[in-house]
């Protein structure tokens, strides 16, 4: 009797002790080890936002104290009250929700549409073009501070949000890799046989190239989105205090002779608070999304 003709519990015998032939689709389980080290660095990467959390719900002077506290406190809901009023976070967290969801969508769609153009249309100085488009990020953005300001300046939208928005609605960083994911993941057979079919160009960028570019589209905004959030450098430049977005909102929190350390860890915390919350509520569908392209590629 051969090998291949014996049942799988025959089959495990002839192995030998000690070896075992996996079933189809049976799935794999991680030992005690595994789940120590994913322990250790959950714990550590969550170290910062629960101090975070303790500092906001203890009093400056505790904050000062040696040792500092290791556990929470009594005044979490009053400065975070206070940190709301004084940094006037209701109006910030407004205009970063516009900032950062319009940067994000822009940045998406654009960033795919160029990718596109450069993983799979061809053109002259394509090549070109994409090491230009590369090239500028090697340039620092600290550079193209005073000349983007005077040309803000020059539209009269100073201390506007559409300062701050339209610098970046695409990003060569996005456009690098979406055009890096497409080339592996978006076959040129597909294009084709849509072309065949009597797709335009538009019905070909929406039922061909969005589906298949959908999980990368997922981590690209999820990074625009958490960049959008916290950027600071440009904001501070471009906006004042009457008209802020989260970051600037925060940065009035540390004026004064004293500043309240608590009350700044609170408006930390609330400037945290939004993230968290997007990636509880997206997180299932950007990992999905990243396993879904994972097992198609």
């Amino acid at each position: 009797m051969t090998t291949s003709e014996l049942t799988l519990p025959q089959a495990r015998q002839k192995k030998g002790p000690g070896r075992r032939v996996m079933g189809a689709g049976k799935q794999l389980h991680a030992g005690p080890v595994t789940y120590i080290v994913l322990t250790v660095f959950a714990l550590v990467s969550l170290a910062p936002l629960v101090w975070t959390a303790i500092a906001a719900s203890r009093t400056d002077r505790r904050l000062a104290e040696t040792p500092p506290p290791l556990w929470f406190g009594g005044n979490l809901f009053k400065n975070l009250q206070a940190a709301w009023e004084q940094g006037g976070l209701g109006t910030a967290m407004v205009n970063s929700v516009i900032v950062a969801g319009t940067i994000t969508i822009s940045t998406v769609v654009f960033s795919t549409l160029a990718g596109f153009a450069f993983a799979k249309l061809r053109f002259r100085f394509s090549g070109v073009l994409l090491l230009l488009t590369i090239g500028t990020m090697m340039i620092p953005p600290q550079l193209a501070v005073v000349p983007l300001y005077l040309w803000m300046s020059n539209l009269g939208w100073s201390n506007q949000l559409q300062t701050v928005i339209l610098p970046t609605l695409v990003t060569a960083f996005g456009t690098f890799f979406m055009r890096q994911y497409l080339v592996q993941a978006l076959p040129t057979e597909l294009i084709e046989a849509a072309r065949v079919d009597g797709a335009s160009s538009l019905r070909v960028v929406w039922h061909v190239v969005f589906p298949a570019a959908r999980p990368a589209m997922a981590v690209l905004g999820l990074l625009t989105f958490v960049f959008a959030w916290n950027d600071f450098l440009w904001p501070i430049i471009a906006l004042n205090q009457q008209n802020p977005t989260v970051q600037v909102a925060l940065n009035s929190l540390g004026t004064g002779y004293v500043p309240d350390q608590a009350v700044i860890m609170a408006g930390a915390l609330l400037g945290t608070l939004p993230l968290l919350i997007a990636f509880i509520l997206f997180g299932k569908q950007i990992v999905g999304g990243i396993m879904q392209g994972a097992i198609k590629g």
